[in-house]
């Protein structure tokens, strides 16, 4: 595909010279003569890089770099000026100015810096396009109150390289919110490290995580890197710090407090900067009381808690998420995006989901590919599911807090269908306000219209 080179100069000897040139090189070639008839033409072409002359009639380049860089921030602006200066040249530059060249031109070297601002703006894309893809990959999707709550403290906090430690069970998404605080920390750019505190034998743990000099042990026939040289200048996320010994919880503590280590069989003080995201499923609290977890290095890492809650506490985004894993799988697979009765979803949506959203997200992908039709019915749900639907388990939460929840969703379906899903009826004869009543459903993900639930 060919790149297009505008080009912006009030002489037209030089217009006419350097369109020729930048053809033959395989460019094509928007040309005008002032930065009005230059952004005319902006608005129906978008060149790859622009030539711009300081000097012009009118509005003069700097000006026009100004609007561009305002306008179209994506292309990159070259200028060119006979009468140029340092301090023009500075000017330019702060002004966005991806560089500038001084007449009379070496046609060799517009040439050699107009690919280069190619390449740079084709880099920069690239780069969105990563980041884009990365922020798809880890969305933390919901609307619930609590998700929309965590949302908004991962902002508030992701800026700070202040430590964080991420409670909540397996299958919620820890590993997501620390990559969420990651992505929008000012060390985006930089490492993200993840360990698996709980997968790594605990003689190998030091040596997982500082390194270690040659013959440090049998079969450390070499230096190695440990994480946290690893993620200098990022964030080293620390899963399952539950799970991690008290010798080794130690070391991690030192690190914190000093910022720096020793490899295993080494005496060199290595110093790094590092953000640390500790993460477990644990009650820390209650394993600091019976002392297997140091009391000081959870305070130092409990400086900005989260917490995911559980899906059974999100239900109202158990639709969200269906659709979101739907359309990924159907991706994945190359299907047509199935449908899904609205039969299927109050199943799923009355199901407690004790490995929260990880066992959704492996149902679904089990459902794109096993699903009789385009449509998921009942029939297509594991009959383990639809179990625990049939003996709804309405007191099997822990907490009085859930099964009271559980009991109100479970009545206020029953009476929604009593009534047809009339919803100032069902107000009405359960004797609260129509609102209190909406923001209940709301709340708990009902689904009361009479259509059905297709392709949500």
């Amino acid at each position: 595909m060919k790149t297009t080179v505008m080009l912006v100069d009030d002489e037209k000897n030089i217009r006419d010279s350097l369109t020729g040139v930048l053809k033959d090189e395989g460019h094509e070639v928007v040309a005008a003569a002032n930065a009005e008839e230059a952004f005319k033409k902006l608005e129906t072409r978008s060149p790859d890089v622009i030539l711009l002359d300081i000097w012009l009639p009118g509005m003069d380049g700097t000006e026009a770099l100004k609007e561009i860089k305002a306008k179209y921030p994506g292309i990159p602006v070259i200028m060119i000026s006979g009468h140029a200066n340092i301090e023009t040249a500075v000017r330019t530059t702060k002004l966005g100015a991806y560089d500038f060249i001084e007449k009379p031109l070496s046609l060799d070297k517009v040439v050699l810096t107009v690919e280069h601002a190619i390449e740079h703006k084709r880099l920069l894309e690239e780069n969105r396009q990563l980041k884009q893809k990365a922020w798809a990959k880890y969305e933390i999707i919901g609307s619930s109150p609590s998700i929309l709550a965590l949302k908004s403290d991962i902002e508030r906090a992701a800026p700070s390289n202040s430590w964080v430690l991420i409670t909540g069970e397996n299958g919620t998404g820890k590993e997501l919110v620390s990559r969420n605080i990651h992505l929008l920390s000012n060390r985006a750019g930089k490492p993200f490290i993840e360990v698996n505190c709980a997968a790594i034998p605990e003689e190998l743990i030091e040596s997982e995580l500082f390194g270690h000099e040659k013959g440090a042990f049998t079969g450390a026939h070499q230096r190695k890197a440990g994480k946290f040289d690893m993620a200098d200048k990022g964030t080293i996320f620390l899963d399952e710090i539950g799970d991690m010994s008290l010798k080794t919880q130690a070391k991690i503590l030192r690190v914190l407090q000093e910022k720096s280590f020793e490899r295993v069989g080494g005496t060199e003080n290595i110093t790094v900067d590092v953000r640390v995201i500790a993460a477990t499923n644990k009650d820390l609290k209650e394993e600091v009381s019976k002392g297997r977890f140091r009391e000081d290095l959870f305070y130092r890492l409990n400086v900005i808690p989260f917490h995911v809650p559980p899906l059974r506490e999100r239900r109202e985004d158990v639709p969200l998420l269906l659709s979101h894993f739907l359309r990924e799988f159907s991706r994945e697979t190359a299907r047509e995006v199935p449908a899904i009765s609205r039969e299927a979803v109050d199943i799923l949506n009355g199901y407690r989901w004790p490995g929260n959203v990880r066992e959704l997200r492996n149902l679904v992908e089990r459902l794109v590919i096993m699903a009789r039709s385009n449509t998921i019915t009942p029939e297509d749900v594991p009959s383990y599911i639809k179990g625990a639907q049939a003996q709804p388990g309405l007191f099997s939460g822990s907490l009085l807090k859930e099964a009271r929840r559980d009991f109100e969703r479970e009545f206020i379906v029953r009476k929604l269908k009593d009534f047809g899903g009339n919803i100032a009826k069902t107000a009405e004869a359960i004797g609260i306000e129509r609102s209190h009543l909406y923001r209940k459903i709301k709340s708990y993900g009902i689904e009361h219209e009479e259509t059905e639930f297709q392709n949500i």
